[in-house]
């Protein structure tokens, strides 16, 4: 693709990356098929080759408007088309660079504005845990549309006190500890049956960054980042030999810390060290399934039916793991039709574009409630949540699934 970028944007390491991307784009189409947005909505501005031309000549200087900043907005960031495209264009970046150029020169409304900056600091500040379990305790009472949004709230069991060799990070995260607490406690059990220990931070840490990188605020997403490597810098240094994340979203972005931070001279290289480090849970468990096997009770399973994650399948390149490590534990996997497809949850895509986003719902459980399990699982909270709101039918983590498993 040609580019005509200005010479001062080309100038900075955002417009290098951006002219690199843009021109790595041969407009093929092959991300059509895969696009969840453009299979709904059928206009090429809502596809990955579309978003991709908007976002070219928002780069050029041409004029904005509200209705460009909808295309963007639409993007689900699943990065389904990346796993398609033969070119390898890296669409994440871009439309991350594109939504933060967009944001500064189309201004929003006084609500969207309000709306968007109480999603950022509500859903990672202090009082949201508070809040969530309020509303777990009066689940009932609430509208069926708010009840739909809140899990129910499960014993989420105790942590392990063996101390082990092998050691690891469990980033605190925010909304995952309110909203399930139980996933990182049965992760920490699970690991612990292998021998691994997971220690905690001094300084908890918090929000990945990922919820202000995706709402175009990527300088509060650094600040995420940092503080994140601050509070995990010391574990690192005393040689950990992981960052684990039980959230595919989560990690995604924690993976990617190396790239966003590359620029900044004081955090350039612990960045990099820390993506280096960090693994999905899943990653760690596939090395030692034969372990898991010889401890697992010798019982009948119940049918599981995965969704697989796009931050997990397209974000970290981990297509098959969660339904590779059940399979080699004998358990029965069914398999859903269409599952490259997004469920539709997408961070806070399921408040921002709700129409769209229960629409994918309903063709993701579709396809999952065909394939006949009698529990869905998932990997990411966001995901699991989301489905949960549009089903009777179990929606768990798959850690928490194993754990209870082997207890």
């Amino acid at each position: 693709m040609q580019t005509n970028l200005p010479d001062d944007l080309r100038r900075t390491a955002l417009g290098r990356e951006a002219e690199s991307i843009l021109r790595s784009c041969v407009h093929c189409g092959f991300c059509t098929a895969t696009c969840p947005t453009y299979l709904l909505l059928g206009d090429e501005r809502d596809s990955p080759r579309g978003r991709i031309y908007l976002v070219k000549q928002a780069l050029e200087g041409a004029e904005l408007t509200a209705r460009t900043q909808l295309h963007l907005d639409r993007c689900l960031t699943c990065r389904a088309c990346e796993t398609a495209c033969p070119s390898g264009v890296a669409y994440g970046h871009l439309i991350d660079i594109g939504r933060a150029v967009v944001e500064e020169r189309v201004p929003r409304s006084v609500a969207a504005r309000v709306g968007r900056a109480l999603l950022r600091t509500g859903l990672t500040g202090p009082f949201f845990g508070p809040l969530y379990r309020l509303g777990q305790s009066f689940r009932a009472l609430l509208p069926r549309s708010l009840r739909a949004k809140v899990l129910v709230r499960r014993a989420p069991g105790a942590w392990p006190t063996a101390a082990h060799a092998r050691q690891v990070i469990l980033p605190a995260g925010c909304v995952q500890r309110s909203m399930a607490p139980g996933i990182d406690r049965a992760a920490a059990r699970v690991l612990d049956r292998i021998g691994i220990e997971v220690v905690r931070p001094a300084v908890a840490g918090g929000c990945c960054g990922a919820l202000p990188q995706h709402l175009g605020a990527p300088a509060a997403a650094l600040e995420d980042a940092r503080r994140n490597i601050d509070a995990w810098w010391p574990l690192v240094e005393a040689g950990v030999e992981a960052i684990v994340s039980t959230a595919s979203g989560c990690g995604v972005m924690v993976k990617d810390y190396g790239h966003l931070l590359r620029e900044d001279p004081h955090y350039a290289k612990k960045a990099a060290r820390v993506s280096a480090l960090t693994r999905d849970v899943s990653e760690v468990i596939r090395a030692h399934v034969k372990d898991l096997a010889a401890v697992l009770p010798a019982r009948a399973s119940e049918r599981l039916v995965v969704h697989a994650p796009c931050t997990l399948q397209h974000g970290q390149r981990l297509p098959g793991v969660v339904e590779g490590i059940l399979r080699s534990l004998g358990v029965e996997v069914r398999v859903a039709a269409d599952a490259h497809l997004c469920c539709g949850s997408a961070g806070t895509y399921s408040v921002l574009q709700s129409a769209l986003s229960n629409q994918l719902r309903e063709r993701k459980l579709a396809a999952l409630e065909a394939a006949r399990g009698e529990v869905i699982v998932s990997a990411n909270i966001g995901c699991i949540a989301h489905l949960a709101g549009g089903t009777s039918t179990p929606v768990r983590h798959w850690i928490e699934w194993l754990d209870a498993r082997l207890a």
